[in-house]
């Protein structure tokens, strides 16, 4: 199919093609309509000038018939030639016209009457007729073709084409007024899947669009409670959960006596304490309360987060470009100390981590690559879903399996991408694609 992709423009294009097919359907029954009374018109205009014209000839003194054909051809621009059996004649296009009026003249002046549009190389309207009985008494009479023809004035061409653009320019702004709630919940629907929370839209027009904007305010809305009520009991989870891990701390600490039994306790609740961080992180709104975009200097941020990890992190010079990205920095961070930490956890190997910073076309790409076991290329889809662990996070380490899922979510509400690829050399590269500034 060819037709448009946006509504707008299909809806014109059909109204605007569907007013074309009308035009052309009045035009067709137009022309039938008149195509009886056109003809019996111009029959009678022939047949008046062919009886006029053998009157005169048949009253006119013989010496002065040469005169009276010479004033008719000045005055009326009617010629009358004396008819040839070797006369080379031109018929009539089989058109519906002249072919009725070929007809009608056969019924008023005779069956041999016959009607020509050219007589021996010279164009016109051409109607046999007889003045004397036998066959010296036929005669043509030419006519000029101009009173069979019609021609239709510029200025009616000029005044269609305007009333069919401005009949079309009103189609646009029908169609237009119409699809403009539906732009607008388009915008808002995006911002929605974006996280963000838009403005109500107003509930006016027709009475279908009114009916799907009130539906969409009132979703809104009800995602807006449950934002609201969702940090509301982030808080009291964080509260509740956290204070008896950090009293069961307390406790370990100063009522175990063996060491053993104390580091295994106190890695125990560390690592209850992060399953917990990890759940808060994956129901946290990733747009950060609604905090916009901003331009974010990658390269600082990077480097900032290296310096937290020492000698486990290597920070390679980048190459000259700008490192000016829209996001939300404090996001962003998370993701990437996300991906950090699972690369230190799950890599397997004393090789540090490598945080790069590249530019690829309009992107630029956050790269954090070890040198670890990777991820097989069928289980990269998986492993970005929530509570999904891979093999090697179950033979040795530990958490609840939504590391990738938080990141991909965040990454996902900075307008970026999240990839998985095997690293060159062996290993895997967590690539963070954000668009240029």
């Amino acid at each position: 199919m060819f037709l448009p992709k946006s509504l707008l423009w299909r809806a014109f294009l059909l109204i605007a093609t569907l007013m074309l097919l009308a035009v052309a359907a009045w035009l067709t029954i137009f022309r039938e309509a008149e195509l009886e009374p056109r003809a019996r018109q111009l029959t009678q205009l022939v047949v008046s000038m062919t009886n006029l014209t053998r009157v005169a000839l048949l009253a006119a003194q013989p010496e002065l018939r040469h005169h009276l054909l010479a004033e008719l051809s000045d005055r009326e621009g009617l010629h009358v030639y004396p008819a040839d059996d070797n006369d080379q004649i031109v018929p009539p296009p089989p058109l519906p016209l002249p072919r009725r009026i070929a007809t009608l003249l056969q019924e008023r002046l005779g069956a041999d009457t016959r009607l020509a549009f050219e007589l021996n190389g010279e164009p016109g309207l051409f109607v046999s007729f007889r003045i004397f009985e036998g066959t010296e008494g036929d005669f043509w009479l030419a006519l000029p073709r101009e009173r069979l023809e019609r021609k239709l004035p510029l200025q009616w061409l000029g005044w269609g084409a305007a009333v069919l653009l401005l009949s079309l320019a009103g189609a646009w702004l029908i169609v237009f007024l119409i699809t403009r709630p539906l732009r607008a919940l388009e915008t808002a629907a995006r911002k929605v899947g974006a996280g963000e929370t838009p403005p109500p839209l107003p509930e006016h027009g027709p009475q279908e669009i009114t009916a799907v904007t009130a539906a969409f305010n009132q979703m809104s809305a009800n995602l807006r409670q449950l934002e609201d009520d969702r940090r509301l009991l982030l808080a009291g989870i964080s509260h509740d959960l956290r204070t008896p891990l950090t009293r069961l701390r307390m406790e370990t600490e100063l009522s175990v006596a063996e060491p053993e039994a104390r580091a295994g306790m106190a890695a125990d609740i560390e690592e209850m304490d992060r399953t917990i961080g990890q759940f808060l992180d994956f129901a946290r709104p990733q747009d950060s309360a609604g905090t916009p975009a901003e331009p974010t200097d990658l390269d600082a941020l990077l480097n900032d987060i290296a310096g937290r990890y020492g000698d486990r992190v290597r920070r390679p010079a980048s190459a000259d470009f700008s490192k000016l990205a829209a996001a939300r920095p404090e996001a962003l961070r998370r993701a990437i100390i996300n991906l950090i930490e699972n690369a230190l956890r799950h890599a397997g190997t004393a090789e540090p981590v490598d945080l790069t910073l590249t530019q690829a076309g309009n992107e630029i790409v956050i790269a954090i690559e070890d040198r670890g076991p990777g991820i097989a290329s069928g289980e990269i889809e998986r492993l970005k879903l929530p509570f999904t662990r891979g093999e090697t996070a179950r033979t040795g380490a530990s958490g609840a399996g939504l590391g990738l899922a938080i990141v991909e979510r965040i990454v996902r509400a900075q307008h970026g991408r999240l990839e998985l690829l095997p690293r060159d050399g062996g290993g895997l590269s967590a690539q963070i694609r954000l668009r240029c500034s």
